[in-house]
């Protein structure tokens, strides 16, 4: 089943992780998952208090207690190295970089203020290079094959309206890992990236779909498997990426949406709402040259 455990047992051991945006949502679900595989995880954001309380469920949850939170505002380089620098402490070297952290909200952009743009693009795009350019540094003057995984979006590659801050960062931040594992392969560092569709999680879907919206939009419509993730399919798919499985993996974003947006980008994809008995009368017509 899709909601098991894809690695077996002690697949990420002797590995540390650090994870941006690790409280919550998707970065909680890795979090939890990379643990139960064996791997040290530091989790940082802004908020500490919710950190706190993370680490502490846990402990519990996987029985593990190799798991350390780590205040950071990841727009700031200096707080970045000071993060490193904290999980070091702990758990000695750092072998991979989750960026998951990010920012968005759905908003006509003409609404949107200069600043507004600045704060989403600054956590997204700014924060994945300063912890990817902190850590990658260090990496290659101590010569350890770093891995870099970043969580961007399906809207990386097409654009999408109502939120052209955060698809101006995810696109950087895709440009950036394929830069990077070009670049930085010859040191035996690998960046990937995974592109994930509509995985429910408290924060970001009530701000990405508030119940007036919700109203008007269903986003089950648009994915032709009709379900959303579970957050296991993208844990297992991460543990994946960040494990030595995949060595031979670089430079590759994985599409992970049930279809989306394939669904969406194609032409004639809207004429699944003909019925069958239409399609009938079409065959007709088309057969007599009509």
């Amino acid at each position: 089943m899709y909601t098991d455990s894809m690695l077996k047992d002690g697949s990420l051991k002797g590995k540390t992780i650090l994870i941006t945006g690790g409280g919550t949502g998707l970065g909680r679900s890795m979090s939890k998952y990379f643990m139960s595989l064996g791997a040290n995880v530091i989790i940082s954001s802004r908020k500490k208090d919710v950190l706190d309380k993370t680490v502490e469920e846990l402990k519990k949850e996987t029985g593990f207690d190799t798991i350390l939170a780590v205040g950071c505002d990841i727009r700031k380089y200096e707080e970045v190295e000071n993060a490193i620098k904290l999980g070091q402490e702990k758990f000695g070297p750092i072998n991979v970089l989750v960026n998951n952290a990010a920012g968005n909200f759905i908003s006509p952009t003409e609404r949107l203020s200069h600043k507004a743009f600045d704060v989403v693009v600054d956590i997204v795009l700014r924060g994945s290079y300063n912890c990817t350019l902190a850590l990658g540094k260090q990496w290659i003057e101590q010569k350890i094959p770093g891995n870099v995984l970043s969580i961007v979006t399906t809207y990386a590659w097409t654009g999408s309206g109502f939120v052209a801050p955060s698809a101006c960062g995810k696109a950087g931040v895709l440009a950036l890992t394929r830069s990077l594992a070009a670049e930085w392969g010859k040191y035996g560092i690998r960046l990937n990236a995974i592109a994930p569709g509509p995985f429910p999680t408290e924060g970001a879907w009530a701000r990405l779909f508030p119940e007036e919206v919700a109203k008007k939009i269903d986003p089950l419509k648009r994915i032709p498997l009709g379900r959303f993730g579970h957050h296991q399919e993208l844990a297992n798919l991460a543990a994946y990426l960040v494990s030595d499985f995949s060595a031979f993996v670089n430079g590759e974003v994985i599409t992970i949406d049930g279809g989306e947006w394939i669904h969406g980008a194609g032409e004639f994809t809207a004429m699944e709402q003909i019925p069958n008995k239409m399609w009938d009368a079409i065959e007709k017509q088309v057969r007599s040259g009509k």
